[in-house]
């Protein structure tokens, strides 16, 4: 026997894994259902025409196209058109929890053991951090980005536990989707009537944001104690 063969099943089960997921979009997108629930409004009317069963459709279509496929905002702009916000906040909740476990579990467990050990010098500082204080950065990562799939796939190739992981999300979800099931509509409206010059400027004040917060962390870096360089071992 050789000394790769324990490793075997463990590929088997990452290759089947991928393979399922590319099979379950190829027959979302044969079957309809991806261009049903590409805008808010296609959303609602599917979720309208399934009637009693719109409740778990929404929760396993969140759950399971979200993290490979869809943007959460498709989901959770649409419960509220569809329900009243109380339940349209549980479903959005439920829908980005799940599909929140689904996209970081999908990626520690296919990608963590080959890309851990590949993270730059230069990026295992924030992974490190992760693990430190991870309750922390996840809760903002969270509030802030909400949960684009590039940011399942980085979580998961961290350190991060997942428990620390599911609870800060949890928190971190809330504000957000509350704000959008109790001002859905109103929202939904906002952002169609807007002009595409307020979107260079939201655009331009987020690129703004995010360099002056890298200057800050550059300067924390360097500063004495600021924990730029790793510890010798």
């Amino acid at each position: 026997m050789t000394s790769s063969s324990p490793l075997r099943p463990v590929i088997a089960l990452r290759l089947a894994a991928v393979a399922a997921v590319v099979a379950m979009l190829v027959l979302a997108q044969r079957a309809g259902i991806l261009g049903r629930f590409s805008d808010p409004a296609g959303a609602r009317q599917a979720l309208l025409d399934l009637g009693p069963w719109g409740y778990a459709a929404f929760v396993g279509a969140f759950a399971l196209l979200q993290p490979f496929a869809l943007p959460g905002t498709v989901f959770v702009f649409s419960a509220p058109l569809v329900w009243p916000w109380p339940i349209a906040f549980a479903l959005s909740m439920a829908g980005s929890m799940a599909a929140s476990v689904v996209g970081f579990s999908f990626a520690r467990f296919i990608a963590r053991d080959l890309l851990a050990p590949r993270i730059p010098e230069r990026l295992r500082r924030y992974d490190d951090d992760l693990a430190r204080h991870g309750f922390r950065t996840v809760f903002w990562l969270r509030l802030v980005l909400w949960m684009p799939q590039v940011l399942h796939a980085f979580l998961g190739v961290s350190r991060v536990p997942f428990w620390t992981h599911f609870w800060a999300s949890l928190l971190g979800y809330a504000v957000p989707l509350l704000l959008v099931s109790y001002f859905g509509q109103r929202m939904v409206d906002v952002v169609r009537s807007a002009p595409p010059s307020a979107w260079v400027v939201l655009g331009a004040v987020a690129i703004g944001a995010g360099a002056v917060w890298m200057m800050w962390r550059r300067r924390q870096g360097a500063s004495p104690g600021g924990g730029e360089s790793l510890p010798r071992r």
